[in-house]
């Protein structure tokens, strides 16, 4: 990477790099990451669109992957032969929704997957059969099934009320009840709460001053105290201010600069930081983020399910309530 700092954004660049992705299958990087494989698509895809790239991949194969890596349970792996989790089915349902391809699968099936991941007694979700617990897997669980039209499948009171005892004094929530604030919990508290239209349950005012705390003198944003920027938490971050209405807690301009330093002008794809390698998962956060910001040329994203606003307007509507 160069080191002067980029001042726009490449967006060829970016989309010949993502379009590159599947190609690298004699790399080992390609190998060592197929546990990411249903996620990666989705990240690409979404960034893809983000850009205003929508249909550069090919869809017919793109749903016929995501089809591959459905379990007869009716939940998805992250490729096909790698068992299903509740964040490898959202990805996959984000993806279908994406593509306009909801009505390819039964989504019965897959609500009653997503339910069975519930304890009815405490609310909290498990992220597959082995039982690990963590606020990641409500959110998953409330977006997915939003997409679906089917949060009626679920206690959505007790996830509720689950997520709250996850607050703590600091405004901010933790992945458990005790633990620690971190941004990225944050915005699956805040965004479950969202999607269940539950956020006069918090005070703005304090976990907005908690998120604009993250933002350091060289504009990047880091998830928690004394940690390092990274361009994920331009995702995390702002879209949880923007979900609660203080997204003006930020200094939009140095953010933006931030990210865009993060680029990789020659070959394309964000990095996590200046001068890093880039990769899809920071790539898609970097554009959604400068998407949150207003960044000129970008399609609107939606702050609670990271996709595009109007896709969430086609499949979701008005904000789905609990039945």
């Amino acid at each position: 990477m160069g080191t002067t700092p980029p001042k726009e954004l490449h967006v060829d660049k970016h989309v010949a790099y993502i379009k590159s992705l599947d190609t690298r299958r004699d790399e080992l990087e390609y190998w060592l990451t197929e546990h990411l494989r249903i996620n990666g698509v989705y990240w690409g895809l979404t960034a893809l669109d983000l850009l205003g790239h929508r249909g550069v991949l090919p869809r017919d194969k793109t749903i016929e992957y995501v089809k591959s890596c459905q379990h007869e349970n009716g939940g998805f792996g992250a490729h096909p032969g790698h068992d299903a989790h509740i964040l490898t089915t959202v990805s996959a349902v984000q993806i279908l929704a994406i593509e306009d391809a909801l009505d390819q699968v039964d989504k019965d099936q897959i609500a009653r997957y997503v339910a069975s991941l519930q304890d009815r007694e405490t609310g909290i979700f498990a992220g597959d059969q082995w039982g690990e617990v963590d606020t990641r897997f409500i959110y998953g669980a409330f977006n997915c099934l939003s997409l679906l039209g089917k949060l009626n499948c679920i206690d959505v009171e007790k996830a509720v009320q689950y997520v709250l005892l996850c607050k703590n004094y600091d405004g901010g929530f933790g992945m458990l009840p005790g633990a620690e604030s971190h941004a990225g919990q944050i915005f699956t508290c805040i965004g479950t709460l969202a999607i269940a239209k539950k956020l006069e349950l918090i005070d703005h005012d304090l976990l907005g001053e908690w998120l604009c705390e993250r933002q350091l003198p060289n504009g990047g944003l880091n998830g928690r105290p004394e940690k390092l920027e990274d361009v994920c938490y331009s995702w995390w971050v702002l879209s949880s201010l923007a979900m609660i209405d203080r997204l003006h807690y930020i200094d939009r301009d140095n953010l933006i600069a931030f990210i865009l330093s993060c680029q990789d002008p020659e070959r394309g794809g964000i990095a996590d930081r200046p001068n890093d390698m880039p990769d899809v998962f920071h790539t898609v956060f970097g554009v959604a983020g400068l998407s949150l910001l207003g960044y000129p040329g970008l399609r609107e994203v939606d702050p609670k399910y990271c996709m595009p606003t109007d896709v969430i307007k086609k499949v979701v509507g008005q904000p789905v309530m609990a039945v």
